[in-house]
């Protein structure tokens, strides 16, 4: 296998039913891919490694440690604003972010994040960027970076995982690297359900509540998204609406059925079981919960929040509806 680009969008993978952390492991598996290597950001709880890992992708790291760079950044733009022409470089860079914002905002696809206007754009932004602010702190060194991250992958092969906006210099960098051909390849069942499990974390005052509780009820996951992690997201609608009980028996039926991927999930459930055991006047039993998920190898930040704020104080809900 020649070197294949994969476009990286962040948390932006939590909101395209055909283009989410799923839809990821179904490309890698489209291209014949035995690993994966991360030239993407560090972030642990990137929904691309809980897919990876579920999916029994293996993840090498090759992204050079950067967060010196980021660290310089912050520290430019605490400068800039001290004096008129920081603000209008500051102005400038700003314009740049949001055209390539607005250009991420609609629904993406395989195709269209791949698409040569997209990458383009990607392209402009830098250079606008690298205008605005100089190449330097102001666009976190993002050539020297590129450089190294470019080094490590010149003698290798496989599936990369790269950010969307460093695909362009990449490509330039690398000229026996590829996009992945995705000619007949089509989002499936995985990504559908992947979208189901975000759709259902990220509840709007307007939404059909019945229906979205339906939707996860009607479905038995899979290895990415599993049936845990469905009823959980069902528990939190319920917990929402103050049916304990509800909420109670789903999350301790996941809590069952926990296996170690995705990572993340263990801290999710029992934080939230916690709460809702809180909720129900069971402080020792929440106690035991929150210390479980302090006691994980890892857990999501919020789970951790939720935890530690559950062991200094008991969890309330503000009102309780349904059943308490």
């Amino acid at each position: 296998m020649t070197l294949l680009l994969l476009p990286d969008v962040g948390d932006l993978l939590r909101l395209f039913p055909q283009y989410n952390a799923a839809t990821l492991t179904e490309i890698a598996r489209f291209v014949g891919a035995r690993e994966v290597l991360w030239a993407s950001g560090p972030d642990p709880e990137h929904p691309a490694r809980d897919a990876f890992g579920a999916a029994r992708f293996p993840l090498l790291d090759v992204a050079p440690e950067w967060s010196w760079a980021e660290a310089e950044y912050q520290q430019l733009l605490e400068f800039l604003p001290q004096y008129p022409q920081g603000r209008e470089r500051l102005k400038r860079a700003s314009v740049a972010e949001r055209e390539l914002a607005e250009l991420l905002s609609g629904p993406l696809t395989p195709a269209r994040v791949m698409s040569p206007d997209l990458l383009e754009a990607a392209a402009r932004y830098h250079a606008a960027l690298a205008e605005a602010l100089g190449e330097g702190p102001g666009t976190r060194h993002q050539a020297r970076r590129l450089d190294e991250l470019a080094g490590r992958l010149r003698e290798g092969e496989g599936l990369v995982l790269a950010a969307l906006d460093d695909l362009p210099g990449l490509l330039a960098r690398l000229p026996e690297a590829a996009l992945p051909d995705l000619s007949g390849f089509q989002p499936g069942e995985a990504s559908r359900l992947r979208a189901l499990a975000d759709r259902a974390g990220q509840l709007r005052e307007d939404d059909d509540l019945d229906g979205l509780v339906a939707a996860l009820g009607r479905e038995s996951g899979d290895a990415v998204t599993p049936q845990a992690e469905l009823d959980y997201h069902a528990a939190g609608i319920f917990l929402a609406t103050g049916d304990l009980s509800s909420a109670r028996s789903l999350l301790e039926k996941a809590a069952h059925a926990l296996s170690d991927f995705p990572r993340s999930l263990p801290g999710l459930v029992l934080a939230r079981l916690g709460q809702v055991r809180d909720a129900q006047g069971e402080r020792d039993l929440a106690r035991r919960s929150y210390q479980a998920v302090l006691a994980l190898n890892f857990a999501p930040e919020v789970a951790r929040e939720a935890a530690t704020s559950g062991l200094q104080a008991p969890f309330v809900l503000d009102s309780m509806p349904g059943d308490q």
